[in-house]
C-alpha cells in the first residue's frame, strides 16, 4: 500500500464483509461514547466555553499522550471545535514557556490544570505536531495559537534543536542516530514512539533546514523497528536500547521492569501497520506484525498474558487487553493482500469487530487504541 501517492486507503471491515452503513453506524456509536458518553464512559471533558481535556481514567490526570491523541482523532473525524478546545487546554496548562523544558509540554497535569510534572514525554510532541499540520491542511490556520502550521513547526524545532545554538535543555531526538528518545537527554528509546510515517511528512512540512533530518529519522526508525521486533515472535519491549535490544537497566525513578512486551509496546505493531498503509516502505520492519499475530493467534486468551520478547509467558496479566487486541488488529494493515494470509487477517478483524469498548477505570488507554484502530481499519485514518 502507498496511500500517500494513491490517495486510496484500505477498508478491512468492508473486505471482511461489513456493509458501509454498518461501519458508519458503529463508528458513530464509538465516537459518541468516547467523547460524549456518560461520566462512566467518556474520556473527553469540555471545560468552560472553549477548552477541554482527555482524562487518563486510571490515573485521573490529563497527559500529553491523551491530549495529542484526542487532537489526532478530532482532525480525522472533522471535529474542529473539540480539536481547538483540547489544543487550548494543552497550551494553557501544559506548555512550558521558561526553564530547561521551554518549548515542550508538561507530560501530566491534574484535571484542574495544575502540573504534576515539569518534564515532557516525546510521544506527545510528535502527535501534537502531526495533528496540527493536518488541521492546517484540513481547516486552514487562523491567528494566535490557532495558526496550526506555525505551532507545529515551533514544536518540531524545539524537539530537534534544544541544547544547541544557545538553547537550554535537551532535544527529543538523538541528533546522531536520528532516534526518538524516551525523554529528552535519555540514552535509550521506546519502540512505540517511533513513527516513521509522521517523519516522512515532517520532512515535507517542518522548517526547511530540518527536513533532511526528518527524512533520515524515517529511515532510521524503520531500520530500528526491524531490530526491536523479535525475529521469531514479532514481540518488542516497552523500552529498548538504540540497537533494539530490551532495556534491562534499572530506571532512576522506578523499580519496574520495562524489557517485556507490555502496555506501551502494544502500539508498535499498530504503528507499523499505519506506516505501511500510508507509505508502503519496508526496511525490514513490515514483517513483524505477521510474526506477532501468528504467535498470538492460537488462542485469543494469549492477549491476556505478558511475555518477554522471546515469547516466554510471565506470571503477570496485562493491564490493557482491549488495547492489545486493537493494536494487533490495526497491524494487519502491514500484511499484503494475497500470499495466503487472508485467514489470519480476517480472524483478527473479526475478533476486533466483536470486541466492545472497554468500560471501567482503566478504559482510557484501551479505548484510545480502539478508536485509532477503528479509524485505520475503516480507511478513515488519513493523511491530510
Amino acid at each position: 500500500m502507498n496511500a500517500f501517492h494513491t490517495g486510496k486507503y484500505r477498508n478491512l471491515f468492508a473486505e471482511a464483509g461489513k456493509s458501509q452503513p454498518e461501519i458508519e453506524e458503529r463508528l458513530a456509536g464509538i465516537v459518541g461514547t468516547f467523547f460524549y458518553g456518560s461520566e462512566q464512559e467518556r474520556i473527553y471533558h469540555p471545560v468552560g466555553e472553549d477548552m477541554g481535556y482527555l482524562e487518563d481514567t486510571g490515573n485521573h490526570d490529563a497527559r500529553t499522550e491523551g491530549m495529542s491523541y484526542g487532537m489526532m482523532m478530532c482532525v480525522q473525524l472533522n471535529m474542529q471545535e473539540e480539536f481547538d478546545r483540547i489544543w487550548k487546554w494543552a497550551k494553557t496548562y501544559m506548555y512550558m514557556e521558561e526553564g530547561e523544558n521551554e518549548g515542550y509540554f508538561a507530560w501530566s497535569c491534574r484535571t484542574d490544570g495544575i502540573r504534576n510534572a515539569y518534564g515532557p514525554a516525546p510521544d506527545g510532541e510528535e502527535y501534537f505536531a502531526m495533528a496540527l499540520f493536518f488541521a492546517d491542511h484540513r481547516w486552514g490556520s487562523r491567528e494566535g495559537i490557532f495558526d496550526y502550521e506555525k505551532e507545529a513547526r515551533k514544536i518540531l524545532a524545539a524537539c530537534v534543536h534544544k541544547g544547541s545554538g544557545g538553547r537550554t535543555g535537551a532535544p527529543m531526538w538523538n541528533r546522531d542516530n536520528h532516534q526518538i528518545l524516551f525523554v529528552p537527554g535519555a540514552d535509550f528509546t521506546d519502540p512505540s514512539y517511533h513513527l516513521p510515517h509522521f517523519y516522512e511528512l515532517f520532512a515535507l512540512w517542518a522548517d526547511e533546514g530540518d527536513r533532511e533530518f526528518w527524512k533520515k529519522a524515517a529511515d532510521a526508525s524503520r531500520k530500528y523497528l526491524a531490530k526491536a521486533c523479535h525475529p521469531e515472535t514479532g514481540l518488542n519491549p516497552e523500552y529498548a536500547e538504540f540497537d533494539g535490544t530490551p532495556y534491562v537497566r534499572q530506571l532512576d525513578w522506578t523499580k519496574d521492569r520495562h524489557c517485556y512486551f507490555y502496555s506501551d509496546a502494544y502500539r508498535t505493531a499498530a504503528n507499523i501497520g499505519l506506516d505501511f498503509e500510508w507509505f508502503g516502505a519496508d526496511l525490514g520492519q513490515a514483517g513483524a506484525p505477521l510474526r506477532l499475530l501468528r504467535f498470538l493467534r492460537t488462542d485469543l486468551e494469549a492477549c491476556r498474558c505478558v511475555f518477554d520478547v522471546t515469547g516466554t509467558p510471565l506470571e503477570q496479566t496485562v493491564l490493557h487487553p482491549v488495547g492489545l487486541l486493537a493494536a494487533c488488529a490495526q497491524s494487519t494493515l502491514a500484511i499484503p493482500e494475497g500470499k495466503g494470509n487472508e485467514v489470519i487477517v480476517r480472524q483478527w478483524i473479526e475478533w476486533f469487530w466483536n470486541q466492545p469498548l472497554r468500560t471501567g477505570e482503566r478504559r482510557y488507554y484501551d479505548n484510545c487504541l480502539y478508536l485509532f484502530a477503528f479509524l485505520a481499519l475503516s480507511g478513515k485514518y488519513r493523511i491530510w
